[in-house]
C-alpha cells in the first residue's frame, strides 16, 4: 500500500492513498491509533456489550440496545449495500480493516484499556454502520412521544404540546451560508458549530482525507469513513443541522404467550407471530441480564416486561425506524460526498441520505448554492408524531413513499439554518425557538464584507434573547404597595433589568440572572397544577431524561409565563419569590463559576472540578446547554466549529472542544481547549510542505 500519513500543528492527521478504498484502510487505521479506547466503546455501544467492562450503570443502555435490534439492522443494511452499490460496500469493508489493523497498536496507548480489563476487539464491515446507528437513534427524540403522552394523561389532552421546545436530550446546531456577494473575497462562506452532548474524546474528528479522486478536509465521526456532516473539497463546501424531523414512531403493542411458548402480537390484522428469541446482557461485577428480544410487524419492542405462561398477556411499545423498515442506512452518500465538485453534485448525492434527517447549506466556488432537507421522513398520520398510537388501527401505517424533502433559495445573501422552524417545519412537531436563528440573520446582515476570521464572532455571541419574557415578568413586579418587594429584591429587580443580556463567562449579571431563572423554574415546577408529571412514567430508565418534569418546565419557560394552566397571579407570585430568595442568599457567583462542562466520559476523570467555566446558554448562538434549576454544568455544547472558505481552503478555520488524540497525556489530548473556550478556531493546512510526515 501507497498510504501517508502526515499531521499538522494539532496533530490533526492528514492521510494520503492511491485510491479511495487504501485511503478509507488509511482513515480507519489512524483512528484505531489515535482513538482506540473511543472506538472500542462505540462497537460495544452499537452491539449492547458496554455492562461487561463497564459495569451495571451501563446495562440499560445495553438492553435497549437488544431490543431495538441495531447490530441486526446494521448487519441487513450492508447486505442490501453489497447487493446496490458493492463498490460502496467494499470501501466500508476497508475502514473497519484499517481499524483492525491499527487497533491492538492504539489499545497500547490507551491506559483504560488496562484499567477494565478490555481486550480489543473485531471490527466487522458492519460495524460502521451499527456505530452511525446507535449514535443516533435517539437523535430524533422519540422519548419525547412518552412526554407528551405523560403530559396528557397527568395534565389534560389540551396540553399535550404545551412543553414543546429544544428537548433535553435532542441535539441541535447553528449553521449558515454567506453568498460570495457578501464576502470580502467575493467567494462564498459555509459555517456554523453542531451542538451535540459532549464526549472526551469529543464526537468529531478532524481529518484530511486525499486520493488522485479527491482531496478533502473535514469533520469525521469516529468509527465512520468519509465526511459525512461538514466537508470542503476545495471546490465545494457542505454543513448540516439537525432539521428536527419526526421519523420515528412507536405503537402500543398487546401481545400474548402462545402455548409453544412463543409470541404474538395484535395488529390490523388481528394476532399475527411475533419474532421472539432471548439475549443475555453480561455484566461486569453483576449478574448476568436475559433479555427477550420481540419483533411485531411494526418493529422491535422496546418496553414491557413479558410474563412467563401459555396464554399470559401484556403491553409494550414497538419503535418503527426507517433503516429497520427499508434496510438503507445512506452509506452510498459517503463517497459521493468526497468526490463532489459543484453543489449540484452534493445535491444529487444527498438524495440518497436516510438519517438523521438534516437541513444541509452547501456552496460552490461556481457561485452555487444549496439549501435543502435531505433525509427519509415517513408519510403517515399526524397523531403518529405527537405520541404512541395503537397497533392495531390500520390508519397509523407508514405510506409506501417518503414525504416530498423541502428546499428554498438563498436570498439576501445568506441563509441560516439553527433547529427554527423553517424550511423543514412541514416534517415535525417540535423545534427550537427561533433566537439562535434570528440572532445569526441579524448578526450577518450588519456586514456586506465578511471573511472566515470574522465569522468566528458569530461562534462567540452570548445575547441571551430567551431572557426577555422572565424580565419582563421581573419588570412587572414593580411597585411599593401591598405585596411589594424588599430592599433586596428591588436590588435584583434593577440590576437584571439593567443588564445587558449576554451570557458572558464572567457577568455576575449573568450569574444574577441565572440564579432568578433557577429559582422561578423550581416553583413554577413545585405548582400544584403539576402534581400528575412529578413521577416519570413506566419507562425504561434509559429514558428518563427526557421524562424529567423540571428540565422540561425549565426549557419551557418562555411558553409557561404567559401560557398554560398557571394562573397568572400565580406566576407573579412565583417570580417575586424568586426575586426575595436570590436577594436573601449570597450573591450569586459569576456565570462561570457554576456553567462548567461537564463532558461524558465512558471512564470518568477522578477530577470532575477540572472542566472549566463556559460563557453562552441554551438559547445563545454560544449554545451551552444546562438544566436551569437543577444545575447549571454544562452537558451539551459546540461539539465542533469550523468556517469553510470557498476563496482559499487554508483561509478556513475548525476547532473541537479537546483534541485530535484520545489518549491522555498526549500532546493533542486536550491542545485545542483553550482555543474551544475563547471562541477560537485553529487554521487548516492543506499545504502537505507544511505539514509533518510521520515515519512507518
Amino acid at each position: 500500500m501507497s498510504i501517508e500519513v502526515y499531521r499538522d500543528a494539532y496533530g490533526v492527521p492528514h492521510l494520503r492513498a492511491a485510491d479511495p478504498a487504501e485511503l478509507a484502510f488509511a482513515q480507519g487505521r489512524v483512528t484505531a491509533y489515535d482513538r482506540a479506547w473511543q472506538l472500542e466503546v462505540e462497537r460495544h455501544r452499537a452491539q449492547g456489550t458496554t455492562a461487561a467492562f463497564l459495569g451495571a450503570a451501563e446495562t440499560g443502555w445495553d438492553v435497549f440496545v437488544r431490543r431495538a435490534r441495531l447490530a441486526d439492522t446494521a448487519r441487513r443494511c450492508l447486505a442490501r449495500l453489497a447487493e446496490t452499490d458493492p463498490e460502496t460496500a467494499e470501501w466500508v469493508r476497508a475502514y473497519a480493516d484499517g481499524v483492525n489493523d491499527g487497533l491492538a497498536e492504539g489499545a497500547r496507548r490507551a491506559p483504560e484499556f488496562a484499567a477494565t480489563g478490555l481486550e480489543p476487539g473485531r471490527w466487522e464491515a458492519w460495524t460502521p454502520l451499527a456505530v452511525w446507528l446507535s449514535t443516533h437513534i435517539l437523535f430524533a427524540g422519540f422519548p419525547t412521544k412518552l412526554w407528551r403522552e405523560q403530559v396528557a394523561t397527568g395534565l389534560g389532552e389540551e396540553w399535550t404540546e404545551l412543553f414543546a421546545a429544544d428537548g433535553p436530550a435532542t441535539a441541535g446546531s447553528n449553521g449558515w451560508l454567506v453568498a460570495g456577494e457578501r464576502t470580502a473575497s467575493g467567494a462564498a462562506l459555509v459555517a456554523g458549530d453542531p451542538h451535540r452532548f459532549i464526549e472526551a474524546p469529543g464526537v468529531y474528528q478532524q481529518i484530511r482525507l486525499a486520493c488522485p479522486a479527491y482531496d478533502v478536509v473535514g469533520l469525521a465521526v469516529p468509527g465512520v469513513p468519509g465526511l459525512a456532516h461538514f466537508g470542503h473539497t476545495g471546490p465545494v463546501a457542505w454543513a448540516i443541522t439537525n432539521a428536527m424531523a419526526d421519523y420515528q414512531d412507536l405503537y402500543r403493542e398487546r401481545l400474548r404467550r402462545t402455548a409453544g411458548g412463543g409470541v404474538e402480537a395484535y395488529g390490523p390484522d388481528g394476532w399475527r407471530p411475533a419474532a421472539a428469541h432471548t439475549e443475555t446482557v453480561e455484566v461486569s461485577g453483576g449478574e448476568p441480564v436475559l433479555v427477550e428480544v420481540v419483533e411485531t410487524g411494526r418493529g422491535p419492542v422496546i418496553t414491557g416486561d413479558a410474563p412467563d405462561g401459555p396464554g399470559a398477556e401484556w403491553e409494550g411499545l414497538s419503535l418503527r425506524y426507517v433503516p429497520r423498515v427499508t434496510g438503507r442506512l445512506g452509506f452510498e452518500v459517503l463517497p459521493r460526498l468526497l468526490a463532489a465538485r459543484t453543489v449540484a453534485e452534493v445535491d444529487s448525492a444527498l438524495d440518497g441520505w436516510v438519517e438523521p434527517v438534516n437541513v444541509v447549506l452547501a456552496a460552490d466556488t461556481e457561485g452555487g448554492l444549496l439549501h435543502r432537507v435531505a433525509g427519509h421522513v415517513p408519510v403517515r398520520d399526524r397523531s403518529n408524531s405527537l405520541r404512541p398510537v395503537p397497533a392495531w388501527e390500520p390508519a397509523h401505517a407508514w405510506g409506501p413513499e417518503p414525504a416530498p424533502l423541502p428546499r428554498a433559495e438563498v436570498t439576501d445573501g445568506h441563509a441560516v439554518m439553527a433547529n427554527a422552524r423553517g424550511i423543514a417545519a412541514p416534517l415535525g412537531v417540535e423545534f427550537a425557538p427561533p433566537h439562535r436563528a434570528d440572532r445569526i440573520a441579524e448578526l450577518l446582515g450588519a456586514s456586506d464584507a465578511w471573511t472566515a476570521e470574522a465569522t468566528a464572532a458569530v461562534h462567540r455571541d452570548t445575547d441571551n434573547r430567551a431572557a426577555a419574557r422572565l424580565l419582563a415578568a421581573v419588570e412587572a413586579t414593580g411597585g411599593e404597595g401591598a405585596g411589594g418587594l424588599s430592599p433586596a429584591a428591588r436590588r435584583v429587580r434593577e440590576r437584571l433589568l439593567a443588564w445587558d443580556r449576554r451570557m458572558d463567562a464572567d457577568s455576575a449579571d449573568a450569574g444574577l440572572f441565572a440564579a432568578v431563572r433557577g429559582a422561578v423554574v423550581r416553583r413554577l415546577a413545585a405548582h400544584e397544577v403539576f402534581a400528575g408529571l412529578r413521577e416519570p412514567g413506566p419507562y425504561p430508565e434509559l429514558f428518563r431524561p427526557w421524562l424529567y418534569l423540571g428540565p422540561r418546565v425549565g426549557l419551557a419557560l418562555e411558553t409557561l409565563l404567559v401560557a398554560g394552566p398557571v394562573p397568572a397571579a400565580d406566576v407573579d407570585r412565583i417570580v417575586r419569590e424568586a426575586l426575595e430568595e436570590t436577594g436573601a442568599g449570597e450573591p450569586p457567583a459569576v456565570w462561570g463559576a457554576t456553567h462548567r462542562l461537564a463532558p461524558w466520559q465512558a471512564l470518568p476523570h477522578p477530577d470532575d472540578d477540572r472542566w472549566p467555566g463556559l460563557a453562552g446558554d441554551h438559547d445563545c448562538v454560544l449554545s451551552t446547554s444546562s438544566a436551569p434549576g437543577y444545575t447549571d454544568r454544562s452537558a451539551r455544547a459546540s461539539a465542533a466549529r469550523y468556517v469553510w472558505d470557498l476563496a482559499d481552503r487554508e483561509r478556513s478555520g475548525w476547532i473541537v472542544p479537546f483534541g485530535a488524540s484520545g489518549v491522555a497525556g498526549d500532546p493533542h489530548h486536550e491542545d485545542q481547549l483553550p482555543l474551544w473556550l475563547r471562541g477560537e478556531l485553529a487554521p487548516v493546512t492543506t499545504d502537505w510542505n507544511r505539514l509533518t510526515k510521520e515515519q512507518g
